[in-house]
């Protein structure tokens, strides 16, 4: 399991897993819960590749990054093993 610390949205936690190069497990704390619940339901299962390439650059109204920006950030890093891994 990976958490990643967002910055710049409303939520302020992202926990997931990979395996196999795939997402699964997705949950964001706070929030636009109805949203990121659906966000976690859509990306399961997903190549990271893929979640990455849709995701990415997504913002939310006038800021610079979105909950699902934070996200493609998060499985980027923890792709290359920089994101914070729970026990």
């Amino acid at each position: 399991m990976h958490t990643y610390k967002t910055s710049g949205v409303c939520s302020s936690e992202i926990h997931f897993e990979l395996r196999d190069g795939k997402v699964y497990s997705v949950s964001f704390e706070g929030g636009c819960n109805g949203n990121l619940k659906a966000v976690g339901i859509l990306t399961q299962g997903m190549d990271t590749g893929e979640l990455v390439k849709k995701l990415k650059g997504l913002r939310c109204g006038h800021r610079k990054t979105s909950c699902a920006d934070q996200l493609a950030t998060a499985v980027v890093q923890a792709s290359t093993g920089a994101a914070e891994k729970l026990p």
